[in-house]
């Protein structure tokens, strides 16, 4: 893709200078960046769990502590036996699996680095799974034109914290592998606050009336990945989900 190749072209200088200037007296933000927790499997505090027997310790789960303030997701009853029922199946349910884009907050913590390109009007964040993409529009811009998996992102500034209200989403993402999930009502709310030049404070508070009975937070750090060539390599992953998605299409011979 070009927008992965600008990227990856301009990860070395970006790095290099986003410690050192500020972009109209802004903090740049500007830089690969990767979250180091086990967020990616569930998203409140868990023991390690096993994977599909079939692969032994390959896709067993770490332990974790947790990233959701309080470790309290507030669902609704209908929707807490959702999650459970979304958990018990993940292994085919999983939005993931599907390779579909996934989703706001979900991509930040993904095992993977994203690259952040910080300009005054729009500022762009690539990841690496299934070539998603974010633009936040930092200027004035209409709603958008439809809803999307990574949502539609307008950001402002707080002394030196960028603020992204992400709104309009579809409903087809989770927050994890463990099957916490959200409707088309989701509404996101992230912080990104310098704690040093090579760290971030990432907050997101989380708001779904059709899902949740309140509003609920997650707060991570996140590292600046500081090798010298460091670069957001592409993970396209369609080719390796093809049997998962369209195998149901497959036409059916006789014996």
């Amino acid at each position: 893709m070009v927008v992965c190749g600008v990227l990856v072209a301009s990860a070395v200088q970006a790095q290099a200078l986003a410690s050192t200037q500020r972009i109209q007296g802004k903090p740049n933000l500007s830089g690969v960046w990767q979250a180091l927790n086990e967020a990616h499997w569930d998203i409140r505090a868990h023991a390690s769990r096993p994977g599909p027997p079939q692969f032994g310790a390959l896709f067993a789960e770490p332990g974790g502590l947790g990233v959701v303030e309080g470790n309290d997701i507030p669902y609704q009853p209908w929707a807490a036996a959702k999650q459970k029922e979304n958990f018990a199946k993940r292994w085919e349910l999983d939005p993931e699996a599907k390779c579909f884009m996934p989703g706001t907050p979900r991509a930040t913590y993904m095992p993977y680095p994203f690259q952040i390109v910080q300009g005054t009007k729009k500022i762009l964040i690539s990841y690496a799974f299934a070539n998603a993409g974010r633009l936040i529009h930092m200027d004035k811009v209409d709603d958008s034109p439809a809803d999307t998996w990574m949502g539609w992102s307008r950001g402002r500034w707080e002394g030196d914290t960028l603020v992204v209200d992400v709104t309009a989403f579809l409903d087809s993402t989770w927050f994890d592998r463990a099957g916490n999930f959200h409707s088309e009502a989701l509404h996101v709310v992230e912080r990104y606050t310098p704690a040093g030049p090579n760290v971030i404070q990432y907050e997101a508070t989380i708001e779904d009336p059709k899902v949740f009975t309140r509003p609920w937070k997650i707060s991570m750090p996140l590292y600046r990945r500081l090798e010298k060539n460091a670069q957001v390599v592409e993970f396209q992953c369609v080719p390796f989900s093809e049997e998962l998605l369209y195998g149901n299409l497959r036409r059916k011979t006789a014996n």
